[in-house]
């Protein structure tokens, strides 16, 4: 087992990954009260409509469009979740290659770049999704019409 003094160094270069754990924690946390949003409306829609309600073609459309929006934030919360693993092995790594000293660079690159592509394309994802949005309120309040929801 290596002295203190020379596993430091390999936790001082897991702060940042921590710091990356801890913002994308706080991501996580506002996509899956989002995504629990989202699905509580479907419900009631659902509940409408079972109902018999005299709009029913409207209810469907707009459970079909909440599920379209679940889906892709479903997506953003698991590229998420897989930034934080790809974080938690890199911190995992660096600590391992200073016990151990051995030279994991390769593994420590990747864990990076596939923690950093994943939390892109969360992003992207959630914006994507926040389009959508905008786009079932616009539905909602008779701004857009039902054909020109994919833009």
């Amino acid at each position: 087992m290596p002295p203190i003094s020379q596993l430091v160094p390999a936790l001082q270069l897991a702060i940042g990954p921590v710091i990356l754990i801890s913002g994308v924690g706080l991501l996580l946390l506002s996509f899956t009260n989002r995504f629990g949003r989202l699905l509580d409306r479907a419900r009631l829609l659902n509940k409408e409509l079972h109902a018999e309600h005299p709009n029913s073609a409207k209810l469907r459309s707009q459970i079909a469009f909440l599920h379209k929006r679940a889906s892709i934030l479903r997506l953003s919360i698991l590229l998420g979740a897989i930034t934080v693993l790809m974080a938690a092995c890199l911190i995992f790594g660096l600590f391992v290659g200073a016990v151990l000293k051995i030279d994991l660079g390769w593994a420590i690159v990747i864990f990076f770049c596939v923690s950093q592509l994943t939390l892109i394309g969360s992003i992207l994802s959630f914006m994507r999704e926040m389009n959508l949005s905008l786009t079932a309120f616009r539905l909602d309040i008779g701004v857009v019409e039902p054909d020109q929801e994919a833009n």
